[in-house]
């Protein structure tokens, strides 16, 4: 690791690791329609389907390495933003339900999004796009007093009072082992639910690059000589520090966000082509780009004001153990179904 931040400088270190990851997460991702989304949907059409084994694997997988590295002592996230700053509980539960209730009706979260772009989904890069600006107005521009506002109501201090393993005051030795039994209930459930093998391996590797997000960020940190900020894979953040470096700067600051969402770009593409499974697909009458906006609205505001998406949050802030960061994902569950169930109720009308 030194060697590699003497050969690239501590920004380089991390864009490059940030490249590793998220080729992995875009290739993995890719292979297993690894989507909160489509999880959320079976369970709100009362069916337990190969998508939610798939979350499943992807979540317990991440728990699981992340908790085995802290146990051994290899990994400390104690002082990560998802722990030692601020954090906000009305935050997890407004926005968590405003971004579930957007990724139903943009059929995708950001990672998702992403993922489709990458392949030639032309609505799934629209959305991005219209979620990133809308995500970075809500940190900086015209919509952070709202932000700050919801934030405000129900403020979380950083250090134990945010930190679900303090709070439990349990060993990382327990939640590796529950994390590890959930993970073998998750394959069984994911093989009776006839998940092709290549899919239940690709779902763990989703949870393998969260977790090597997190050691290798934390890896450059120890090694260097500067303050690195230690994190794992999101893409709320990294997508609006991707674009506003490519529009409003002509120099790019690099940074593990700003090498991952390329990294899962060229994962996720290379992937879809190798399988065939490449192809452009625009918006048509059954998929209305006025539903995809409003998603893509929702999504970007609620992922700011909950601290991170369903990928962030869920998988990188869950597996450390964040107490919003499980607040936050429960209500992205609870916004995604009630939405999807009222979706129901409104009759579909018929094209001649």
């Amino acid at each position: 690791m030194e060697r590699l931040i003497d050969l690239l400088g501590d920004s380089g270190a991390l864009a490059f690791a940030g490249v590793l990851v998220g080729i992995l997460f875009g290739v993995t991702a890719q292979k297993s329609h690894f989507c909160l989304r489509a999880s959320a949907v079976e369970v709100a059409e009362g069916e337990l389907g190969p998508r939610l084994a798939v979350w499943l694997i992807a979540f317990t997988t991440a728990l699981a390495l992340v908790q085995v590295l802290i146990a051994f002592e290899w990994l400390d996230l104690s002082e990560t933003r998802a722990i030692a700053s601020t954090g906000s509980l009305s935050g997890a539960v407004i926005g968590g339900a405003m971004f579930g209730a957007g990724m139903v009706l943009a059929r995708g979260c950001a990672s998702r999004l992403l993922v489709l772009a990458s392949c030639g989904n032309l609505r799934a890069l629209v959305t991005g796009l219209v979620l990133t600006l809308v995500a970075q107005a809500a940190y900086t521009g015209v919509l952070s007093p709202a932000r700050e506002l919801l934030s405000g109501i129900w403020a979380v201090p950083g250090g134990a009072p945010r930190d679900l393993s303090e709070i439990l005051g349990l060993s990382p030795t327990v939640y590796t082992a529950v994390a590890a039994l959930g993970l073998v209930s998750a394959i069984v459930f994911a093989s009776h639910r006839k998940v092709a093998p290549i899919r239940i391996i690709a779902a763990a590797g989703v949870g393998l690059a969260v977790a090597l997000g997190w050691l290798i960020t934390f890896a450059i940190a120890q090694a260097s000589f500067e303050v690195v900020p230690v994190s794992s894979v999101t893409f709320t953040g990294p997508a609006t520090d991707t674009l506003m470096a490519l529009v409003a700067s002509r120099n790019v600051v690099l940074s593990f966000g700003i090498g991952l969402v390329p990294g899962v770009v060229i994962g996720a593409a290379g992937s879809a082509l190798t399988a065939g499974e490449w192809r452009i697909e625009r918006f048509g009458s059954d998929t209305p780009m006025e539903r995809y906006l409003v998603g893509a609205v929702l999504m970007g505001f609620g992922a700011m004001l909950a601290g991170g998406c369903a990928v962030g949050a869920g998988l990188s802030g869950g597996s450390a153990l964040s107490l919003t960061a499980w607040v936050a994902v429960f209500f992205m569950w609870v916004g995604a179904i009630s939405t999807h169930r009222l979706l129901m109720l409104i009759p579909v009308p018929q094209h001649s």
